[in-house]
């Protein structure tokens, strides 16, 4: 067993790792300890994002990894997932940046743009020099958004212009590429296009009054005229099934997320019950706050070896929509259940983000809900298994 397994993780599989994988883990696992577990709840109080643990955080060599074009070792997918599973366990703010960066706009560039484009822009999104967003969502749609994209692109020479709107756009007030979907209104079809940061005709705003990942810059985007060369359309962006691969892609790391959110109620709580008294002794001598305790443990194990599997499948081919919808809609529920069984155990003090649950609690609420809700997911999952679609 490799001694640094979080306490949660019962049945040590994260030992699936190799050697050489455990090393960058633990590399990672040392940073977030000493760097943000200390600042998380600051931040999150105050909506503010830590800008100057970028440099650092590009210093890991993690962002770039699973890209060709970035130089340094090639993770497997279950590195991958436990990158963002161990992220997530001290920040879900901070896994969902990571994650909309080196995940949905570096895996939009990855997926669908030129060679050139690739060896542009992913090295130096790998260093965390130049900051990724992934402007789908709009304000008028949301699961809906394969039906019809109200945002438009329109070629006019060598360029095209782009009008639209697009809503909770992670790192959006501040990115320096944007990957922006937009529908051509000349063949009707959705096509990527990245976008610098400082467009002309590019507003971000940030969404304010959130109550979950709070540190997460999500933003309004309007963009009004926008102009676009067409050196940087990305020419494997064709239509909304590779928007969809995209999707599928980064949706078993946003599963991953989920079973990392698990893993810190557990973790929070079972320490508080061992520490906390009440009758003259501690809470976790007592039955009912071990069933609790054992409910989470049991979620969280599930869950860890779904996503594990999961992680086996993509890296032998053998990964399907289902299979990540399944995934995600799974774990994500059942981290719902978990938190919110984490937070009854700590009972008032559940509530005050000193004692760090309340965070996860509100956090699990974005997570439950972004990159297919519980209800999509289920369609994707049921259409598999039965051979009949049922969406409207």
């Amino acid at each position: 067993m490799t001694l640094n397994v979080p306490p949660g993780d019962l049945y040590w599989i994260q030992d699936l790792l190799g050697e050489r994988e455990q090393e960058i883990l633990g590399g990672v696992r040392e940073f977030l300890e000493a760097h943000v577990r200390p600042i998380a709840n600051d931040c999150w109080a105050r909506a503010e994002f830590p800008f100057h643990l970028i440099p650092e955080f590009g210093r890991l060599g993690i962002a770039g990894m699973a890209y060709d074009e970035c130089p340094g070792e090639t993770p497997s997918s279950m590195l991958n997932g436990f990158l963002a599973l161990e992220i997530s366990r001290v920040d879900p703010s901070m896994g969902t940046f990571y994650g909309v960066h080196a995940g949905l706009a570096m895996g939009s560039i990855a997926a669908c743009g030129s060679a050139e484009q690739r060896e542009r822009w992913l090295p130096p999104m790998g260093r965390m020099e130049k900051i990724g967003a992934f402007a789908l969502t709009e304000p008028g749609g949301g699961s809906d958004v394969a039906l019809g994209l109200r945002t438009t692109a329109r070629r006019e020479g060598d360029e095209w212009v782009i009008d639209g709107a697009k809503r909770w756009i992670g790192n959006g007030t501040f990115a320096d590429l944007l990957v922006v979907w937009a529908r051509d209104v000349a063949d009707d079809s959705v096509k990527g296009f990245v976008l610098r940061g400082d467009t002309p005709g590019l507003t971000a705003t940030r969404i304010e009054n959130k109550i979950a990942l709070r540190t997460v810059q999500n933003a309004d985007l309007t963009l009004d005229g926008c102009r676009v060369p067409e050196a940087d359309r990305l020419p494997g962006a064709r239509s909304f099934r590779d928007t969809a691969a995209i999707l599928r892609r980064t949706r078993s790391g946003v599963a991953w997320q989920a079973v990392g959110v698990m893993l810190a109620a557990y973790e929070i709580a079972r320490d508080y019950a061992v520490g906390r008294e009440q009758f003259g002794r501690p809470i976790a001598k007592f039955q009912m706050v071990q069933d609790l305790l054992v409910r989470m443990l049991g979620n969280a194990t599930a869950c860890l070896g779904m996503v594990a599997r999961l992680a086996q499948l993509q890296d032998a081919g053998q990964y399907r929509d289902e299979h990540s919808a399944l995934a995600k809609a799974y774990c994500a529920t059942r981290m719902r259940e978990t938190v919110g069984w984490g937070r009854e155990l700590m009972a008032g003090n559940g509530i005050v983000l000193d004692y760090d649950i309340g965070r996860f609690v509100a956090d699990a609420e974005a997570i439950y809900s972004y990159e297919g809700t519980r209800e999509i997911n289920t369609l994707i999952v049921g259409r598999a298994a039965t051979g009949v679609g049922a969406f409207v």
